[in-house]
């Protein structure tokens, strides 16, 4: 089948366009599947709770192999983050957990800046996933919920809590 010079002229015009809106909408590190948690400490106890879904095949820890405190990042979600969670002010301590009724999930935290990140897996007999941790410091976190397998979809909810 020959095509004429103007079909093949076309058809490279069509695929520049294609490639020229494609890349001309970056993808920006502050976009996340399921959106802004935003925490402010106040005199109350701060509790939110957010919904999602585990069901990527990116191997968590090509982000991260070990957290801040030598703790294993491992799992499968997205490349993108399920969650970015702002805080407003410091926290002392934040507790972050995963209930997915007790299938296998895992977390990974990167923030407020690219070298903090923070790893939870089983908490004590259940297999969801949590990080209590502390020393939280002002700004953005990106949030990842995995799951130990790859692909497996779980919906889930996610608790912060101070």
């Amino acid at each position: 089948m020959k095509l004429c010079r103007s079909q093949i002229a076309l058809s490279l015009l069509c695929l520049a366009g294609l490639f020229t809106v494609v890349t001309s909408n970056p993808v920006t590190a502050n976009n996340s599947f399921f959106g802004k948690i935003s925490l402010s400490p106040n005199s109350e106890a701060v509790k939110k709770i957010v919904t999602g879904y585990t069901g990527g095949s990116y191997s968590l820890s090509a982000v991260s192999k070990r957290d801040r405190n030598k703790n294993l990042c491992i799992g499968f979600a997205d490349p993108t983050p399920d969650h970015i969670l702002v805080l407003e002010k410091d926290f002392s301590k934040l507790n972050i957990k995963v209930n997915s009724g007790g299938y296998d999930t895992t977390l990974l935290i990167v923030g407020p800046d690219d070298k903090t990140v923070r790893c939870g897996d089983d908490t004590g007999r259940s297999k969801d996933a949590s990080i209590n941790d502390s020393n939280w410091k002002a700004g953005e976190y990106k949030i990842w919920v995995g799951s130990f397998k790859a692909s497996t979809r779980q919906n889930y909810k996610l608790s912060l809590q101070e």
